[in-house]
């Protein structure tokens, strides 16, 4: 992988897609990670802004692993202002 040149959710296939420079390219899926995080309709609600809001900090706590503290209000994981 080289340098990010876009991180985009993808309506189509409900996943936010991350491309790279060197034209590699990888997909979260959003109802995949909503399914294994979510316990009730407010934190997939906090999870669906921040899919369509801020993309990129969706796939950071996603492959850091602190999606879940973030759904489950944790402060020092929110990111929304």
């Amino acid at each position: 992988m080289d340098r990010l040149i876009s991180c985009e959710f993808n309506m189509d296939t409900d996943c936010v897609e991350i491309k790279f420079s060197d034209d590699s390219m990888f997909s979260i899926s959003c109802t995949g990670v909503e399914n294994e995080i979510a316990d009730n309709m407010y934190q997939r609600s906090e999870l669906d802004w921040l899919i369509y809001n801020k993309p990129l900090e969706y796939a950071q706590l996603v492959l850091s692993g602190n999606l879940e503290q973030y759904a489950q209000g944790t402060p020092e994981h929110r990111l929304i202002d």
